[in-house]
Formats: structure tokens, C-alpha cells, sequence
């Protein structure tokens, strides 16, 4: 049996059952990563010594009847969230050596139900890009076609799921950056409601924006993932105050009663045919399940979604990258003249170009005289964008668009177009825009690259996204293809 492969409920019954432990299934992560991952470069920390000694404390656990369905688990972590005693680098050159004194609060959830941590997931530098390739140490490669990205900017932690180095992961997601991915990679990626995770310990890009959530090989391991993780955090001050459910129970194979709106400001411009086609015959399939399908326009403001976007996310991130100055923690120019020249020189070489293109595009939209033409206006966009999610809600238990307009590019064919770059996203940022849950299956395939269906819900409607997307993944087999690796 290989045991890298399992998903989270599989692994968790040969635990309980005894048949298998937790030292002897992230040994085999482990040596699937020596064996895979310099081909896919997924990881840019590896913990193989802690490991190995929380899942003996794993083992302990279970032995004396305290486990949790992740108890033994072996993860991956993406690297913008704080991990006591290992390094935390956001990708970066200014982060490099930064080693957290504490964890962040999902970190410490996921530890407290027995998390095997295998270590910190590579990423577009500070989340900031949507192929990985922005990694200030180097790109991951999705591991369908070696020669594409994976996706961003929680590349690495897709490719460590769909690769078999990791049982499961986290991401973290500010415009599409677990759903792309995911979408990309052939995986579940999950975004939840602004709020309904801890963003306590999140390096923070965009706060208004970001949000963490599970990336799995299945449905139900994201249901896992997600009771332990969510929760009220008074450590967070944007954290939702609100009961969290068991998700496990939405996981029934029919969407009977379910009213679906297919929205069709989401058929963009340069869709690829194939995308196009593998859509439709997912729509297709949650017609059979049962679900009442409309298909018409229902956000005209989705088209100025991007837009708003780039507006909203640089400036909070111009505000967010201000605090490293080489003072206080992290990457310190060596030869500097004064304390401005220090400042100026930390920067120029601490950050790569994308955090830098976005440093000053948001500086300038929040500069005197601009802030009212664009930071504003930006917003009140957004404000538009949120009501007309409310009043598709009103009529839809969900909507239903494809998770990206294209199948995975080739490495290096939009470093030199960010704006083309940027629309790779443009499926999946009109969620975060609204602060509002969404979720990304697999979808089949088109030459052999994968595509990905994106369900997306009203606040705090993550139980009926878990429903659908359960649902159909039970009606296909498109998460049970491997990876050629």
C-alpha cells in the first residue's frame, strides 16, 4: 500500500484500526518528498526530525484513545503562516531567516488535534502572484505537466497535495490564491467566509482580503480540515463570533431542492474552448443530481471587479510592507550610510519585483489627490459588487462559474504581461471582493491538463458549498486520477 496516497479519512481508519502508524505514514510522506520534490520543488522547508516526533506523540495519542480525525495526519504548511521554532519566509528575501516565537492560531488548532507537521509550502513572494513563479528562491511545477505552474500563490501547496507529498495542506487566499491553485493542480481548495477562519499569525498581504482555508485530495477531508480550523479567535479582531457547525453532516450525494445560478458575466473573454466545454458538462452533471439550474446575467459589476481589485489589494499590501524596514526582524541592508539609506536599501533588495510593482501601485492610489479617484472609488465598487451578491442570494443557493478561464500556462509565458497575469484570477476574486466562501473540485481534464469548478456561496454558507461540491465529486471520478509523477 502506498501511504502517501491516502486522503485524511482513509489514513485516519487504518490509525484508529491500528493497521498502520503515524511514524510509518509520514515516513512514507517523507520519502516521497526526497523522491518527487526536486521536481516539483513544492516545499521550502522540510521538518523531517519534527515530524517524526510529533507522530510519535501521534501515536501516543491515538494508543491511549485521545485522537482526532487529523491526529497523525502529516501536513503542509504554506509559508506566510507563523510556525514556533521554524522559519516562516513568505518566499521572501526579507524574511529569509525570520523564525516565529508563536503560531498562528490555525497552526495551533491543527497541532492541537494532532497535526504531523512535513513542513513550510513554497509561494508567490508575500502571496502576491498567481503561478508561483514570484518565489524569491525558486518556482514550483505543477506536477500534470512540469513544464506549467501550479498555479498561486499557494502553489506549493497544491502541488505538496496532488504530488502525494502531503496528506493535506493549508493556503491562504486574498484573490483566487487557494482556488487557482487548486483548480490548477486537480485538488480541493476552499476559501471561507471573511472571518469564519483566524487570520491571528497570517503574514499579512491585504487584511480586508485574506483569508486561510484547507487544500485536500477530497471533499470530506476538507470538511475535516474545516472543523478544525474554524472558529471565533479573539486574537483576530475581524473573527466572526459565530457557532460553528459539524461540516462532516453536508456531505449528502444529492442537491435535490438546490436552486443553482450560472452567472454569465464569468463567460470572459479568452476562455479556452476546452474549459469552456469541461464547464458545461459539469452544469450538466448537478442538473442529473438534482439541482434547479438558471443560467443568465446576474453581476454586471463582476467586470470591474479586477479592477477594483488592484486598487484595494496593492494599497493595503503599500500599507502592510511598510513595517519591514530592517530595524525590528528580517532582512537588514549590510552597508548603508544613514538610517533612510538603510530603509532604502533593505527594500530594494528584500523585495522581488512583483512586491514592488505593487508597493507602488498602491502607494500611489492612496497618495494626496489620488485617493479620492481611485482608493475610494475602488471601494464604492466594492460595495456594488457585495450587494449584487446579496440580491443573486436572494434567489440562488449558490453560483456556479468555472475556477479559472484557462488549463495551467507554461512557466515564464506572462512573467513579461503582469496583466495578463492578473486575469488569471479574474474567476476568483470577486469572492474575496465580497468576503463571501468559495470552493474549487476537480473538473476533468483537456490534454491532459486539469480544470477546476468553482461554487460560490452566501456568508457563512459553507455547509451547502461542502453539499455541492460533495455531490458531484461522488458522481465523477475526476479526484481519483494520479498525477504522472
Amino acid at each position: 500500500m502506498d501511504l502517501h496516497r491516502l486522503t485524511i479519512h482513509e489514513a485516519a481508519d487504518l490509525l484508529r484500526r491500528r493497521e498502520t502508524s503515524s511514524q510509518e505514514l509520514t515516513r512514507a510522506c517523507l520519502d516521497r518528498i526526497a523522491a518527487v520534490d526536486p521536481a516539483v520543488r513544492a516545499f521550502v522547508t522540510v521538518c523531517a526530525d519534527g515530524a517524526l516526533q510529533q507522530a510519535g506523540e501521534a501515536d501516543r495519542r491515538i494508543t491511549n484513545g485521545e485522537a482526532t480525525p487529523l491526529t497523525g495526519i502529516p501536513a503542509a504548511i504554506k509559508d506566510n503562516m507563523c510556525t514556533r521554532g521554524v522559519r516562516t519566509t513568505c518566499s521572501s528575501r526579507m524574511l529569509e531567516g525570520f523564525v516565529p516565537p508563536y503560531n498562528a492560531t490555525v497552526v495551533q488548532s491543527l497541532s492541537d488535534a494532532g497535526m504531523v507537521m512535513l513542513g513550510k509550502a513554497n509561494m508567490d513572494e508575500f502571496a502576491m502572484g498567481s503561478s508561483t513563479e514570484h518565489s524569491a528562491f525558486f518556482p514550483s511545477r505543477n506536477p500534470w505537466d512540469r513544464a506549467r505552474v501550479p498555479g498561486g500563490s499557494s502553489g506549493g501547496s497544491c502541488v505538496a497535495v496532488a504530488a502525494d507529498e502531503a496528506i493535506y495542506s493549508l493556503g491562504s487566499d486574498t484573490g483566487g490564491s487557494i482556488r487557482q491553485p487548486a483548480g490548477f493542480c486537480s485538488v480541493v481548495g476552499f476559501k471561507p467566509t471573511y472571518g469564519r477562519v483566524s487570520r491571528f499569525g497570517l503574514v499579512a498581504f491585504a487584511s480586508s482580503l485574506d483569508q486561510i482555508g484547507p487544500i485536500t485530495k477530497d471533499v470530506t477531508d476538507c470538511a475535516l480540515v474545516m472543523n478544525a480550523i474554524c472558529g471565533y479567535d479573539p486574537g483576530d479582531s475581524t473573527s466572526l463570533n459565530q457557532p460553528t457547525p459539524d461540516y462532516t453532516r453536508s456531505l449528502v450525494p444529492d442537491l435535490k431542492g438546490l436552486r443553482l445560478g450560472v452567472p454569465q458575466e464569468y463567460a470572459v473573454a479568452g476562455m479556452q474552448p476546452g474549459v469552456e466545454s469541461a464547464f458545461k458538462a459539469a452544469v450538466r452533471r448537478l442538473a442529473e443530481l438534482g439541482a434547479e439550474i438558471e443560467w443568465g446575467a446576474f453581476l454586471p459589476h463582476t467586470r470591474y471587479a479586477l479592477a477594483a481589485y488592484y486598487i484595494i489589494a496593492p494599497s493595503e499590501a503599500s500599507a502592510n510592507l511598510a513595517r519591514y524596514d530592517g530595524v525590528k526582524y528580517g532582512f537588514s541592508a549590510p552597508e548603508a550610510s544613514s538610517m533612510w539609506d538603510a530603509l532604502e536599501k533593505t527594500k530594494q533588495a528584500g523585495f522581488g519585483a512583483e512586491v514592488k510593482r505593487r508597493i507602488m501601485l498602491g502607494t500611489y492610489a492612496l497618495s494626496a489627490g489620488y485617493y479620492d479617484a481611485y482608493y475610494l472609488k475602488a471601494q464604492k465598487v466594492r460595495t456594488l459588487i457585495r450587494q449584487e451578491f446579496d440580491r443573486a442570494f436572494a434567489r440562488f443557493d449558490a453560483l456556479i462559474t468555472p475556477t479559472s478561464p484557462t488549463v495551467p500556462f507554461k512557466i515564464g509565458e506572462k512573467m513579461d504581461d503582469p496583466v495578463q497575469m492578473y486575469l488569471s484570477d479574474i474567476c476568483t476574486l470577486p469572492v474575496n471582493i465580497a468576503g463571501i466562501p468559495a470552493v474549487s473540485v476537480p473538473a476533468g481534464f483537456v490534454d491532459g491538463l486539469p480544470v477546476g469548478l468553482q461554487a460560490i456561496g452566501k456568508p457563512l454558507g459553507e455547509e451547502t458549498l461542502l453539499r455541492i461540491a460533495f455531490a458531484y465529486e461522488q458522481s465523477t471520478d475526476w479526484h481519483k486520477r494520479k498525477t504522472p509523477l
